[in-house]
């Protein structure tokens, strides 16, 4: 009689009494994204000031990237299972508290360990605390199964359109103020999280009566699942793909001969087409939830055709942006599927932790997108190699996604089998 509640627990929606509705939470979620997201894709614009300023190579900045999107990624699982068993607003807030703190920070940061330090590791465990795999975990339980892919892509939609937003705010603070000052006030805006923490808090603990799940069996069940590795293998070739472009964009349009704007709205146009690809990801985990594989494949294999053509084609500021605006509709699309088949495979209890896995399979391929994209045009002044074996991989995440199975867990199937009966 124990199994059929678990599939309770994957299925039902929480209900959240008081002033807190659904409604509110999403809407509060999907702003914390908003700033989150926002403030952290500026990072790449900092790369040439302060390289230039402290007479530093690319490689040394560009590790600082690195390093924040390798502990944002290992401190993502840690964050999420205290926000599955716990609850998620302190942890979202203490989140906000410490990603205000590296931007403040790396201001008056001018050696090398103390760039490492605040861009990198303060900066990296902010954005671990304010994750969207923490955010849209929240968000996932607050809906009917059927609406969560859609719920996320709105989610990943207001992460682009934090980009949108600040990200020209930030080539703002840095033409007008020098970068000091624009990383000051780029803190400031982070802080912005705080209140919107409040409201956005919840945790997978089951109802009273349900038999609840162990992190220890979450965790042995999931890496024995061969369709959650080959999820978590191909969403490593997205942070590859995706950080690179982030970090290393403006140097290399600025390499290119093009003007500092071209490299700023490229960026924003990533983040403006990243709505329409947000929203149409999760319309589509929702009208076809058993083909979520399939529509990844298609994603990667598109990105790997539009990246060779952008390199390969004469470059001007139209093509940049034209091709910010099409990675961008492919940009955080995979969030919302990927979410759906770890949600589909394991249910809610441990999804901000299981999903967190797959996160930090995701910023070890960016730690590696961003750390290579420096060392490599230190070495040969060019960022070709990384350009194509950017195309090369999304040709193998495509090829990841074809096998998997878009079916639960045994555990789920078999409480779903004893609940019917």
């Amino acid at each position: 009689m124990s199994a059929a509640p678990v599939t309770a627990t994957a299925t039902t929606a929480v209900g959240v009494p008081g002033w807190r509705t659904p409604a509110l939470i999403i809407a509060c979620g999907c702003l914390l994204s908003f700033i989150a997201f926002g403030v952290r894709s500026g990072s790449g614009l900092f790369l040439t000031p302060i390289s230039q300023e402290y007479g530093w190579g690319r490689e040394i900045f560009a590790l600082s990237v690195a390093i924040q999107m390798l502990v944002w990624g290992a401190c993502v699982p840690i964050a999420g299972a205290i926000s599955d068993k716990y609850g998620s607003g302190r942890v979202l807030a203490t989140g906000a508290l410490f990603y205000a703190a590296g931007f403040a920070l790396m201001a008056y940061s001018s050696t090398p360990w103390q760039m490492h330090l605040t861009a990198g590791a303060l900066v990296g465990i902010g954005l671990a605390g304010t994750s969207f795999t923490i955010v849209m975990s929240v968000m996932a339980r607050m809906v009917r199964p059927e609406r969560r892919t859609l719920v996320v892509g709105l989610c990943s939609a207001f992460t682009s359109l934090g980009q949108f937003v600040i990200l020209p705010l930030g080539q703002g603070f840095i033409s007008a103020y020098g970068w000091h000052t624009a990383a000051l006030l780029l803190g400031a805006v982070a802080l912005g999280m705080l209140p919107f923490s409040y409201v956005v808090r919840g945790n997978g603990r089951p109802a009273a009566g349900i038999v609840d799940q162990k992190l220890t069996a979450a965790l042995s069940e999931a890496f024995a699942h061969r369709s959650y590795m080959l999820t978590v293998i191909g969403f490593f070739v997205c942070g590859f793909q995706l950080f690179f472009i982030l970090a290393h964009m403006p140097s290399y349009l600025s390499d290119m001969g093009m003007p500092p704007w071209v490299a700023g709205w490229t960026l924003a146009l990533v983040g403006l087409s990243n709505v329409v690809g947000s929203i149409l990801a999760g319309l589509i985990g929702a009208r076809w939830p058993s083909h979520k594989r399939i529509w990844l494949a298609i994603i990667y294999v598109t990105r790997s055709a539009a990246t060779a053509a952008f390199i390969l084609l004469p470059l001007a500021p139209v093509n940049a942006m034209l091709y910010g605006a099409t990675m961008g509709l492919l940009w955080l699309s995979t969030v919302p599927l990927t979410q759906g088949l770890v949600a589909q495979f394991f249910g809610l209890r441990w999804l901000a932790t299981l999903f967190g896995i797959a996160f930090f399979s995701h910023q070890v391929g960016g730690f590696l997108g961003v750390w290579l994209g420096g060392l490599l045009f230190d070495l040969y002044k060019s960022y070709d190699i990384v350009w194509w074996l950017n195309i090369a991989l999304g040709l193998f995440a495509a090829a990841v996604h074809i096998p998997i199975r878009e079916a639960p867990a045994p555990r789920l199937a078999a409480a779903a089998a004893a609940g019917a009966r």
